[in-house]
């Protein structure tokens, strides 16, 4: 999602808007386009080369970290985190991070193009340096992944039309109108048209990262690292239709954001070697309560490597006598979903079921009961 002001002041209006995707968004038969077509060598290359993009005024948290910490632990591509200009990466809604190298240097080193270029939910979908990028990625053969509402990158980058296409259920509408020579389809958790992929809600990132893994290295390895996570699979299988606004979130939202004196600061200790994709979804969990911030701490202010390599800029120091209200941690012997999973739950217990509900609705997640 792109904006956390701009979704506030929208869901504020949305007694305005239906409740509903709408009606003229295609369901598509049985067995159209369910995968990501094979990978195929690119400039005589051994292993597919992998771009993941960040726009450096925001990007959104999990679609950015999660495809990369995925990827890099299955070891089936050289993947790099490239940013549009130089400097760190924010995170939205939490977190900061140093790019491998600028779009600039990857052209310096890889003049011939990317195989993939995922493309994650930035602030800035018309920044015109991203655009003229992507175009120039596609132009040389990579083949683009929109993740979330990602796609908005490739829409103002003329990607889309001629192209079925999906994304965050509250962008869809907007979609279709801006975008109407892309044929829009619902209930699907992510669209591959040719060397066009397409995915729904921000929790999208892990299946089609893993059937990305799947075009690549095929089924098996793909199970070993949907089994490493705790996802039960990775098919495009998606239920559109449960996820819509309803008075209940409007209200929840509201009181949420108002109660300015019941907000919370939570602290994640991030340390060498931590697990990025947990660490992305309990702050970005946390951080759509309209309740809380989550801050990373550090020993010190020096970059921390995680478990991926990805470097993470550190918010604060541990020690400072600043007010934390909770400590968020991370177990070891539980997978990343079962990590989503227990968040959620403690959310519900913490803030309400309301407002469980609400995150899960912005991730557009199906909570594991």
């Amino acid at each position: 999602m792109r904006n956390r002001l701009r979704i506030f002041l929208v869901l504020m209006l949305a007694t305005t808007l239906p409740f509903s995707v709408a009606a003229s968004q295609l369901t598509l038969p049985q067995g159209v386009m369910t995968k990501i077509a094979p990978w195929k060598a690119h400039d005589n290359r051994e292993k597919p080369l992998i771009a993941v993009v960040g726009e450096n005024t925001f990007t959104e948290l999990t679609d950015f970290v999660i495809p990369y910490a995925l990827l890099k632990e299955a070891n089936v591509a050289d993947v790099f985190t490239v940013s549009i200009r130089p400097g760190p990466i924010q995170l939205f809604p939490a977190f900061k991070v140093e790019a491998d190298m600028t779009a600039n240097h990857f052209d310096r080193l890889y003049p011939l193009g990317a195989d993939y270029i995922l493309v994650p939910a930035v602030h800035e979908t018309d920044n015109p340096e991203l655009l003229r990028w992507i175009q120039e990625q596609q132009a040389k053969g990579s083949t683009i992944v929109g993740i979330c509402d990602g796609v908005w990158v490739l829409g103002h980058a003329g990607l889309l039309d001629g192209h079925y296409a999906t994304g965050h259920w509250y962008s869809r509408e907007d979609l279709e109108e801006q975008y109407p020579k892309a044929s829009w389809v619902q209930d699907r958790r992510y669209v591959a048209d040719g060397k066009i992929v397409t995915t729904t809600g921000v929790t999208a990132s892990v299946p089609v990262t893993l059937a990305l893994i799947e075009a690549i290295a095929g089924e098996k390895k793909a199970a070993t690292l949907a089994a490493q996570v705790g996802a039960s699979d990775w098919s495009v299988k998606h239920d559109s239709r449960a996820f819509a606004l309803n008075t209940s979130n409007v209200v929840t939202v509201a009181l949420n954001y108002v109660s300015f004196w019941q907000h919370d600061t939570y602290g994640i200790q991030v340390s060498t070697g931590d697990d990025d994709i947990k660490l992305a979804f309990s702050a970005d969990s946390y951080s759509r309560t309209y309740q809380t911030q989550v801050f990373s701490y550090a020993k010190d202010m020096n970059p921390v490597k995680l478990k991926s390599g990805l470097m993470l800029l550190p918010d604060r120091v541990e020690g400072r006598n600043e007010n934390v209200d909770r400590w968020i941690s991370l177990i070891d012997n539980e997978t990343a979903m079962e990590t989503l999973n227990r968040t959620l739950r403690d959310i519900g217990d913490t803030y309400g079921f309301r407002t469980a509900a609400l995150v899960a609705l912005q991730l557009e997640y199906k909570v594991d009961n």
